[in-house]
């Protein structure tokens, strides 16, 4: 499997300085919308087109997501593209942040859906364990619910708790 070379936040952010790089956020939507890098180019990883950078093949290319482990998978697929140099900004936004170095967040878009179903389920698998120890054995079979739930949506692909969070009032777009 082809990997990626890593740069640093700092080496990065003096290439970006310098015009001599373009910074490709893969994030999904509302994870950019919440927070991002100022100057970053939004293409999802679930919507690439290597094509989409026609007038900026002279440049590096520096391709990033929240921590890394998404960019790394993607790596093929990055690679493929016509960039002359590819890299994978080490640690992501996260590296980013980590390095002191600014970043957009609009704290009225909500937390990525992602990380509402993280929170959502492991509140649903603690609360089962802690009144099945307290009450009754049968509440364990929330937490059997939760993780039989996480299995489907793994292996199929879609998630019935991302759907019903994503109907929620504080994921409903804002209009103005």
């Amino acid at each position: 499997m082809a990997a990626l070379n890593k740069i640093t936040a700092g080496d990065a952010a003096t290439l970006l300085d310098d015009g001599k790089a373009i910074l490709i956020d893969i994030r999904e939507s509302d994870e950019f919308a919440r927070e991002h890098v100022p100057g970053a180019h939004h293409v999802p990883l679930s919507g690439f087109d290597g094509a989409d950078f026609p007038d900026d093949r002279d440049k590096v290319a520096i391709f990033h997501c929240a921590s890394g482990a998404r960019t790394a998978e993607a790596a093929p697929h990055i690679l493929g593209t016509a960039f002359a140099d590819v890299y994978q900004l080490d640690q992501g936004l996260a590296g980013w942040k980590k390095a002191g170095l600014k970043t957009l967040v609009n704290r009225k878009v909500p937390i990525s859906i992602q990380r509402q179903v993280q929170m959502t389920a492991g509140l649903m698998v603690l609360i089962g364990v802690v009144l099945g120890f307290a009450f009754s054995p049968w509440f364990f079979a929330l937490s059997g619910f939760v993780g039989a739930g996480l299995t489907f949506a793994g292996i199929s692909g879609t998630c019935a708790m991302a759907n019903l969070l994503g109907l929620m009032p504080w994921n409903r777009p804002i209009t103005n």
